[in-house]
């Protein structure tokens, strides 16, 4: 088995009133082929944005090639 290369632990995000995502857990493997798939406003950009160090999470935990992103490491990007 490949060791993951993303892993997504409990991920939140609102914007105001709304809940974009809760409680979002993922892993993706080495070579692993994956996909997000849901109707309009699923969470599915938000979720990628947070990925992508676009957004910060609200809470949660995000690592991507082993770097690690988290509501505590805060930063300008909401």
């Amino acid at each position: 088995m490949n060791a993951a290369v993303i892993e997504v632990e409990n991920l939140t995000k609102r914007y105001g009133d709304v809940e974009a995502l809760r409680g979002v857990s993922f892993s993706v493997s080495e070579g692993e082929v994956f996909g997000l798939l849901g109707p309009n406003g699923a969470g599915k950009t938000s979720t990628v944005e947070i990925l992508e160090g676009l957004r910060t999470p609200d809470s949660g935990r995000v690592s991507v090639a082993a770097l690690i992103r988290n509501a505590a490491a805060r930063s300008s990007n909401t």
